[in-house]
């Protein structure tokens, strides 16, 4: 019997619900060590900046007080004439100045700032282009094209915000090594013409799709469809979390699977 049988829909959607209230993310919070950055970083920029955005989970609706990353994307000039790993070491070295604790990571400098986690991204505009953004992709010594704007509407328009915040909640309580629009492109392709009103339900078949999927399905940024974003994870990473959304599904009941 499975576990929505087991449990009353109207009591697993509510339990869902209380969890994503238990764990709301703290908007407020993110803006003030946001602003409080924002001079450093446009100073760092001078004339070369475009604007300075929210384009993670704040920005999508998707947070959650585990996971305290705050994206600010700064969006450089097209004009700007330092290359794309010159802009990242550069960005890296104002971090180290200001006792940031920065940390290389992909197209990102995660930093330490005020008892938040914050990731810097930094891009450059494409000549014409409003949203189009080039970025420095660490690991391959390379580049590559993204729209942040498209990344944001794809999913805060998706009306599936819930189901994702619940399983970015699982993925945090478990620890487990999934980018976060990895996660949301996983969650939005396994609930594809679900009802919006099942939440619990939806939830549960999003961790069997994940479960059974993330090992082989090949998840394309929709801004760029020569950029895999599934090859980020290693096979191995992929198949902890796939073990670990087969073994949550598996439980008898929700306490098992967020808490």
């Amino acid at each position: 019997m499975g576990l929505m049988q087991r449990q009353h829909l109207v009591t697993a959607d509510q339990y869902v619900e209380n969890v994503l209230q238990k764990y709301s993310g703290n908007r407020s919070a993110a803006e003030r060590v946001a602003n409080s950055m924002a001079t450093s970083i446009q100073n760092w920029a001078g004339q070369q900046l475009s604007r300075l955005d929210y384009s993670g989970s704040f920005a999508k609706g998707t947070a959650n007080s585990l996971s305290t990353d705050v994206d600010l994307f700064i969006s450089l000039k097209s004009s700007t004439t330092e290359t794309l790993k010159q802009i990242y070491g550069s960005l890296f070295g104002l971090a180290q100045n200001n006792g940031w604790n920065p940390r290389r990571q992909n197209v990102s400098i995660g930093v330490d700032y005020s008892g938040m986690k914050i990731d810097l991204v930094p891009g450059k505009m494409q000549s014409g282009y409003q949203n189009v953004h080039s970025l420095y992709k660490r690991k391959a010594d390379s580049w590559t094209q993204t729209n942040v704007k498209l990344h944001i509407d794809t999913v805060a328009g998706s009306g599936r915000t819930k189901e994702i915040r619940a399983i970015k909640i699982w993925r945090d309580l478990h620890s487990l090594s999934f980018p976060s629009f990895h996660l949301e492109l996983m969650v939005l392709e396994a609930l594809k013409g679900k009802s919006t009103n099942n939440l619990a339900s939806n939830v549960l078949h999003g961790l069997n799709y994940i479960g059974d999927n993330l090992q082989s399905k090949r998840i394309i940024d929709p801004a760029n469809t020569n950029n895999v974003i599934s090859d980020d994870l290693s096979s191995s990473e992929k198949h902890g979390v796939a073990q670990q959304a087969k073994t949550s599904a598996s439980k008898q009941y929700w306490k098992d699977i967020i808490l």
